[in-house]
């Protein structure tokens, strides 16, 4: 088996040369440390030896989309830091609820646990009736999930907790269906959702928002990429519009920073005050 020690930088750049080459998708602003610790994976979870082997089958598109999707996938789930989800509550949505309709993006909703966390949110305030959310993820089958907003029982326990813990106004389970070993979300929560793939590196503007969510992502891109997708979100950005980014990541030093102004620094919450 393939060790991650075993992957040269050199290696990693013929391998990024490659797909950009082919299917113009450029890695080569992905943090490099995460970078190399997904690739090694793949190389092990398929038997594959070498750079040049794995070229070999990128080749072809259905394993391409695979890699793809090995690569891209981020672990989640509902709830995820429940203090964020308070402030968002109780402080950020609050000063958006007046706007009709309120135009939310959730970037990289990976397999759509953040945008049920959203959605009951705003269920919860009584304003999903009067939203518009764009949800997108480069990776078509975590969209494909998300849609379908099926979920293993296994886990469940976690995302009741953290539910408890945002201290929501019912139960978790008032908003799923149990179905053998999996429970259901409510579809009725998808109802002003419209699901998108999309890439974050391509960096192309397609609408305007009052919210933006993209938590825990950023950190696998290098300061170059995060701030191109920075720049992207402010221009994505009604003024006074709001950019949520995760615990473990800040826009500070991006070039973009001085166009925002820190809202929460615990929660990683900031709100544009200056366009391009």
């Amino acid at each position: 088996m393939t060790e991650v020690a075993e992957l040269s930088l050199s290696d990693l750049k013929k391998l990024i040369s490659f797909i950009h080459g082919h299917y113009h998708f450029d890695f080569s602003d992905y943090a490099m440390s995460s970078f190399k610790r997904r690739v090694a994976r793949i190389l092990q979870l398929h038997s594959i030896t070498s750079i040049d082997d794995l070229i070999k089958k990128i080749e072809d598109k259905e394993f391409y989309d695979e890699f793809i999707r090995e690569i891209t996938v981020n672990h989640t789930e509902m709830f995820r830091a429940p203090s964020f989800w308070r402030k968002l509550r109780d402080q950020a949505l609050p000063q958006l609820s007046y706007n009709n309709p309120i135009r939310i993006w959730s970037a990289a909703c990976s397999s759509g646990e953040e945008v049920y966390s959203l959605t009951i949110v705003l269920s919860e305030m009584g304003l999903l009736d009067k939203v518009k959310i764009v949800a997108s993820d480069i990776n078509d089958k975590v969209v494909e999930k998300a849609k379908q907003g099926s979920y293993w029982m296994r886990s469940l326990e976690v995302n009741e907790r953290n539910y408890e813990r945002f201290e929501g106004g019912k139960k978790l389970s008032d908003y799923y269906t149990l179905s053998g070993d999996n429970y259901i979300m409510h579809k009725e929560l998808l109802k002003n959702v419209t699901f998108k793939q999309y890439d974050l590196v391509s960096a192309q503007e397609f609408l305007k928002f009052d919210l933006i969510l993209c938590r825990n992502v950023m950190i696998y891109f290098n300061p170059e990429l995060q701030d191109k997708v920075v720049k992207l979100f402010n221009n994505s950005l009604f003024m006074k519009g709001f950019l949520a980014v995760g615990e473990k990541e800040t826009i500070a030093f991006c070039k973009s920073a001085d166009r925002f102004e820190t809202f929460s620094a615990e929660e990683r919450i900031y709100r544009k005050i200056k366009d391009y």
